[in-house]
C-alpha cells in the first residue's frame, strides 16, 4: 500500500498498519523517511501561523520565524524523537515487552506521520484565527493530540507484543 493509503487506514486500524510495516523487516531508512516526512509536514503546518504573527508583530521578521521553526522541526525534533522512542522501548521492556528498538521507532514515527494531517489543519486554523484563539482550533488540537497518542500507544503495543513462532 502507499503511504497515503496507510495513513488513512491508520485512522481505522492502527495496529494492523504497524503490524504490516513490521512484517516488512527492519528497514531503518524507511523509519527515518517517516520521521523526516512527518517533521516536514509539521513544519509546513507552522507557516500560516508564522505569517500571521509576522504581520501582526513585525519586530521579529518572517524569515527569522521560519528559520527557527525549520531548525527546530528538521534538526532538533528528530533527535528528540529518537530519544523518546528509545525511552519508550526501555519502559516497554521493563513492562514485559518483547519487541525491538526498531519496532518502537516505527510505532512513534508512524504515529507522528499519521497524525500530520491534523497538524496541517491545526496550522491552517492558526493562520486564520491566531494561536489558541478559537474553540475550533482547540478542538482540532485536542483531536490531533489524542490521535497521535492513540496511534503511538496502539502501535507500541503491536511492536512490543511477543512474536508468533
Amino acid at each position: 500500500m502507499s503511504v497515503t493509503q496507510d495513513i488513512v487506514r491508520t485512522y481505522r486500524a492502527p495496529r494492523a498498519v504497524v503490524r504490516r510495516q513490521l512484517a516488512g523487516g527492519e528497514n531503518e531508512p524507511r523509519a527515518l523517511v517517516y520521521l523526516m516526512a512527518a517533521c516536514l509536514l509539521i513544519f509546513v503546518s507552522t507557516l500560516p501561523g508564522h505569517s500571521r504573527d509576522a504581520y501582526l508583530n513585525p519586530e521579529i521578521p518572517l524569515d527569522a520565524r521560519i528559520g527557527g521553526s525549520l531548525l527546530s522541526w528538521m534538526i532538533f525534533v528528530p533527535l528528540l524523537m529518537y530519544a523518546l522512542a528509545a525511552i519508550s522501548h526501555v519502559i516497554a521492556r521493563l513492562l514485559g515487552g518483547k519487541g525491538t528498538g526498531f519496532g518502537a521507532r516505527i510505532a512513534l514515527f508512524w504515529a507522528l506521520l499519521a497524525a500530520a494531517p491534523l497538524w496541517l489543519l491545526y496550522g491552517l486554523l492558526d493562520g486564520f484565527v491566531g494561536q489558541g484563539q478559537g474553540p475550533g482550533q482547540m478542538i482540532v488540537g485536542a483531536i490531533g493530540l489524542c490521535a497521535f497518542l492513540a496511534f503511538w500507544g496502539l502501535g507500541l503495543i503491536e511492536a512490543e507484543r511477543p512474536l508468533k513462532e
